[in-house]
């Protein structure tokens, strides 16, 4: 049976991005390239509404690649995967090619 997590608010569910540790011809890469924190978003929540009862929705969406916060975030099992959740304040920003 495959679940999915809808996050509340303004969160956002994540798959963090594992960096390589060599390259394709096996060379090992030092700890610190690999200390970028990344991650796939996975799903969003609808958003937060205003005291005016305006909707502002969340600031990434499906598919993209956020910048994490060393620190934070709620770890969530689902099936064999492991997410984390995150509110749309706490993600620093997109990366792009």
């Amino acid at each position: 049976m495959a679940k999915r997590l809808i996050p509340s608010l303004n969160r956002v569910l994540v798959e963090k991005i594992i960096p390589p540790s060599k390259t394709n011809t096996g060379v090992l890469l030092p700890e610190k390239t690999k200390k970028l924190n990344s991650g796939k978003v996975v799903a969003v929540g609808p958003g937060l509404w205003d005291r005016e009862g305006k909707l502002i929705p969340v600031g990434v969406k499906e598919g993209d690649t956020v910048l994490l916060p060393e620190y934070g975030g709620t770890e969530v099992k689902l099936g064999d995967k492991e997410y984390h959740l995150y509110r749309d304040e706490d993600i620093l920003g997109t990366l792009h090619d």
